[in-house]
């Protein structure tokens, strides 16, 4: 009987021990609240969004989103582990439970609902291109039918223009990378003859290297950035989501916005209406 019994116990404690810390709980409102700690998935390649500085620290829109999140649920910033999460691998580190939350230029789709849930949206932009600077030979996604253009694997974007051209075309002119800074050196040398992703993204990079490319500023669809949690966490949706309006209102939004695009936070003039189902 004390055998089964401790069978009984290391059950229990296996079933409490869940990833990133979870002590249990169920929602990513009781984490913040009785651990102090999330560890939240960004990028950290993207200027503007999500980038690694030299030193180690991390800047970006989407971190200040994050911090301000975080904030609001009761975790300090030293409380914040941030971990890189590239576009292929953001709902699985979700459901793994890698990650308690993403903010990372996360376009919210029915397909990625699928599998996990999101709070927001927190800012809405448009799939563009970004050409080298000298280029006049594209003027918009149609000149795209015969160009050679890069993308990141499991973003949204390169899909969009696959189902557009057909496989052939995804086989033949589409070059997929980790992440779209991969892109860039390809871009400058010629390799390929545009990226195309989200406008916000594409500035981010091109405001890096002043006078090498341009945004052709044609965008052909509407991204909603939002925040990834695991699904049917509705108590975390309803908590992020009242920080983020939090965060439109208290004037953060529109600072963050000028502090980390510059001359291209002026094109985002309103916050949107957060989506809550």
């Amino acid at each position: 009987m004390r055998f089964g019994a401790g069978l009984l116990a290391l059950a229990a404690l296996a079933t409490g021990l869940t990833a990133c810390g979870n002590s249990g709980a169920d929602s990513i409102v009781d984490k913040a609240k009785n651990d102090k700690k999330l560890v939240v998935g960004i990028k950290i390649d993207q200027p503007g969004w999500g980038l690694k500085k030299p030193d180690g620290s991390y800047g970006g829109f989407d971190v200040d989103v994050a911090r301000y999140v975080a904030k609001e649920l009761g975790v300090p910033e030293s409380g914040i582990t941030f971990k890189e999460a590239q576009s292929a691998n953001r709902e699985p580190f979700i459901q793994q439970g890698q990650v308690d939350m993403v903010v990372a230029t996360y376009s919210i789709t029915d397909e990625r609902k699928q599998k996990i849930s999101f709070a927001g949206p927190y800012l809405v932009t448009g799939q563009d291109i970004l050409v080298r600077a000298d280029d006049t030979s594209i003027t918009g996604v149609e000149s795209l039918k015969d160009k050679k253009v890069c993308g990141a694997q499991g973003s949204s974007s390169p899909k969009r223009l696959a189902d557009k051209f057909g496989p052939e075309w995804e086989s033949k002119n589409l070059t997929q990378q980790q992440g779209y800074g991969a892109c860039l050196p390809l871009l400058e040398n010629n390799q390929v003859d545009a990226i195309s992703t989200d406008a916000t993204i594409l500035a981010g990079f091109a405001a890096q290297f002043p006078g090498k490319f341009k945004l052709i500023g044609q965008p052909f669809s509407e991204e909603r950035y939002g925040i990834g949690i695991k699904k049917d966490d509705k108590a975390g949706r309803d908590a992020i989501n009242n920080a983020i309006e939090k965060f439109f209102n208290d004037g953060s939004w529109r600072a963050a916005l000028d502090a980390n695009l510059g001359e291209f936070g002026k094109y985002f003039t309103t916050p949107p209406a957060v989506d809550r189902y």
